[in-house]
């Protein structure tokens, strides 16, 4: 099925989805949306989050329910035995459900591209629906690139059963584009609400802040290193570090041995955008990212960013707003926080940009306006595709 055609041609050129159709959607129209939204699990992870904050912004728009895929990661043998239960359960909730206008599925990679593609399938193929597939996840290229040719076949089975195929970026739109037809992929990046932050630009010293999973992939090693090096150099700065993790020790040593950095640990989602409104610089060393909410939400603190050139977060932080470094590079880390807490006036600046990028181009009704017009996209290809009845 072709998604666009005649004047809708640019958008397969990777452009933002217009949002002129979006008042074309009826709000009786039924979205089904299927993804780890972690009701049961009590998740908090991105695709969690986009899918609590779709649903809120969307449940007046049209008549939206959610089919909760997400499950524990199973410790112990009897665990398993729960796991494939509820993944049965849900599915058999799922075949039951009257059927929906249109199927909205969140996926990323690995296991979650799996667990998803039934869903896709079903409703494609066998209900007939416009399946809208919603891609996330910081490895997707790589599991794409490194897939069996079984596994591939199946990759390619699932794209195919598709309307649309949603891309975050540019950068993951090119990904996708060696699998999905240009015409039918769509780039909708992720978003917040700049609202809920109230930023407090000026502080002085320079507040350095981390918020994420202390694991390798987000550079937590790198950033504790770089807090190190910087406060020996003698350079002026206070940090806090949050979140937690298998690598948190890391952050418990650097805050014990300088004064001015302090490790406050897991914080909650009220917390986090009081901490991002308080600082001045965001650093997330990453290894590999779809496009971060963490970046955006710090970008809506006001906050310059230094984070690295992977996944989505070059469309988001350029030398107007922060610094970009190689993953896994130390040196030029720490060269880079040191050049931007350096000068406190460009800094703030920096901050300035960022929340303006935010406000016009990753704010939730921006991208809530995206959606419905590709729901309305969506729809009007199904009517114009599905033979009149009889």
């Amino acid at each position: 099925m072709s998604l666009v055609d005649g004047a809708d041609a640019d958008a397969a050129d990777g452009e933002s989805v217009s949002a002129s159709a979006a008042s074309a959607v009826p709000m009786s129209t039924a979205v089904l949306v299927v993804g780890p939204a972690g009701y049961r699990t009590e998740g908090t992870g991105g695709i969690g989050q986009y899918i609590a904050e779709q649903r809120r912004h969307l449940e007046d728009r049209v008549s939206l329910n959610v089919v909760d895929t997400a499950v524990r990661t199973p410790e112990r043998p009897i665990e398993y035995l729960r796991t494939v239960v509820t993944v049965l359960l849900v599915w058999l909730g799922f075949l039951a459900r009257r059927r929906p206008d249109i199927v909205h599925v969140h996926t990323s990679h690995s296991f979650s591209f799996f667990l998803s593609a039934p869903y896709v399938l079903v409703a494609g193929l066998l209900w007939r629906r416009p399946v809208i597939l919603h891609v996330h996840g910081s490895a997707f290229d790589e599991f794409l690139e490194n897939a069996s040719a079984v596994a591939a076949r199946f990759q390619q089975a699932v794209f195919d059963a598709c309307t649309a195929v949603v891309a975050l970026s540019d950068h993951w739109r090119e990904v996708l584009a060696a699998r999905v037809p240009s015409e039918r992929i769509v780039v909708i990046p992720n978003a917040v609400n700049p609202d809920e932050y109230d930023p407090d630009p000026g502080a002085d010293p320079p507040h350095l802040v981390f918020v994420s999973n202390h694991i390798e992939r987000k550079g937590i090693v790198e950033v504790t290193r770089a807090i190190d090096e910087l406060r020996d150099a003698g350079v002026r700065f206070r940090a806090t570090i949050a979140g937690s993790g298998p690598l948190s020790d890391h952050a418990e040593a650097v805050a014990d041995a300088h004064d001015g950095v302090e490790y406050v640990g897991f914080v909650s989602e009220e917390r986090k955008r009081d901490l991002l409104g308080e600082g001045s610089v965001y650093v997330l060393p990453t290894r590999a990212e779809g496009l971060p909410i963490a970046v955006l939400e710090a970008m809506a603190g006001a906050n310059a960013i230094v984070s690295t050139d992977v996944g989505g977060i070059p469309s988001l932080v350029d030398e107007a707003n922060g610094a970009l470094v190689v993953p896994g590079d130390g040196r030029a880390l720490t060269d880079a926080l040191e050049e931007v807490l350096a000068d406190p006036e460009a800094t703030e600046r920096m901050g300035r940009v960022s929340r303006r990028r935010i406000e016009e181009s990753y704010a939730w009704p921006d991208v809530v306006e995206e959606l419905l017009s590709l729901y309305a996209r969506a729809l009007d290809d199904d009517a114009a595709t599905t033979p009149p009845e009889e």
